[in-house]
């Protein structure tokens, strides 16, 4: 897959700090989420991701669904008795990443039932991560869960992607150290990703610029999306989002993969 861009579908960006303290809000907007839902339909962008932080955003998540229906992924709490509740209201795909870990484990019977439930083309299957405290720029990226507060003993590399595959239709993997820093991509993350994952697979973390477009593209070998966020003008920052629809649209002509 060519990198495509993802922008998160939630009323702002948020980045949870290294000092372990709650999450930082980069950006929120009086804009319903619909609006911008509204907008991905109109520009024909697939694939991104409705999250819902907390408590209070179900009527906002349906709303975004419901204006484009089977075109955005919906996480946040979802679990095998909402799966199905959230597929039916418009959601492409359920993402899930706390609910299949526990105790720093991930918890193989939940992951099954809730992709036996819903199928496997319709499960993502988020893989969040960061390196931990002490460990040298090499260290491996282990997942982290609940708001990225909690680490787990599961290390994302080639042995968990392929095990995790049999489960999933796609990988979403947040680079937590550089997420909504608008500092650059994880590089040595994004290698890895399109090195080991049997699946496709969407990067998010850092991005600030259109060559950050082509650099994912080039270090994970066209098999890794990008999700930009806080860094697009629609989100506060500086890029310009109909440019980045733009370069979309372009590498996608022609014959190229979407």
């Amino acid at each position: 897959n060519d990198a495509d861009d993802k922008s998160n579908n939630d009323d702002g960006a948020n980045t949870a700090e290294n000092n372990g303290d709650e999450p930082a809000t980069n950006f929120a907007t009086d804009r319903p989420a619909s609006e911008y839902a509204e907008m991905y339909k109109r520009d024909g962008l697939t694939g991104g991701h409705v999250i819902m932080l907390g408590p209070g955003n179900v009527d906002a998540a349906k709303a975004a669904l419901k204006a484009y229906p089977q075109g955005l992924q919906i996480g946040g709490g979802v679990n095998l008795s909402n799966a199905v509740t959230w597929l039916e209201a418009g959601a492409s795909h359920i993402i899930v990443t706390s609910f299949v870990f526990r105790d720093g484990q991930i918890d193989m019977e939940r992951l099954k039932s809730l992709s036996a439930l819903v199928g496997k083309k319709r499960l993502v299957l988020d893989l969040s991560c960061r390196r931990k405290m002490g460990d040298t720029d090499h260290g491996p990226y282990y997942v982290v869960t609940d708001r990225w507060q909690k680490y787990t003993d599961v290390a994302v590399d080639r042995g968990t992607l392929e095990r995790f595959a049999e489960f999933c239709d796609e990988f979403l993997v947040h680079g937590v150290e550089n997420e909504g820093k608008r500092c650059g991509i994880l590089e040595d993350l994004v290698v890895l990703l399109g090195e080991c994952s049997p699946l496709p697979v969407t990067y998010a973390g850092g991005a600030r610029g259109m060559d950050d477009l082509e650099r994912v593209k080039k270090l994970g070998k066209g098999r890794v999306d990008l999700t930009i966020g806080s860094a697009l003008d629609c989100f506060g920052g500086e890029l310009s989002y109909d440019d980045v629809v733009a370069w979309h649209n372009e590498e996608n002509t022609d014959g190229c993969s979407s």
